[in-house]
């Protein structure tokens, strides 16, 4: 029946939207956008956020900005997301976006972060200090070298 089909539950709402938000982009990274068009978009996608999340979002976004000015900002899958020669390094995963308990601060294969046999590539942040800027700060200037 026509529009009576059951959700598989294949995919949450939260993540078929993701995946929406990825095709808008990708149609919208195709036309060719600027930095500044990056910029905007990312800090667009922040201001939507929950208080908490953007607590964390607003200083991270500036954290990038200023130690990594050659990340282009973009969003990806919705989510603030930092590319470097059009792939994405860094991104941020607000916990609204798929319910969790906290936040996310994620490196993709792309970043330098290879110690060993074995290292994390996301990170969970519960809130924004001092402290966790400069850890941060350090996994950045690690993660684009």
């Amino acid at each position: 029946m026509a529009g009576t089909a059951k959700t598989t539950g294949t995919f949450s709402p939260e993540e078929r939207e993701a995946m929406r938000e990825y095709v808008r982009e990708r149609k919208t990274q195709k036309k060719g956008s600027s930095r500044e068009d990056g910029i905007r978009e990312v800090q667009a996608k922040i201001g939507e956020m929950g208080v908490e999340d953007r607590a964390i979002a607003e200083p991270l976004d500036a954290l990038i900005l200023s130690v990594a000015p050659d990340l282009v900002p973009r969003t990806w899958y919705g989510m603030p997301a930092y590319a470097k020669d059009g792939n994405v390094v860094i991104f941020f995963q607000p916990a609204q976006k798929f319910r969790s308990r906290y936040a996310t601060l994620g490196f993709s294969d792309r970043a330098k972060l290879d110690a060993g046999a074995m290292w994390p590539s996301s990170y969970a942040i519960a809130s924004w200090n001092a402290e966790v800027e400069e850890e941060v700060k350090a996994l950045i200037v690690r993660a684009i070298q």
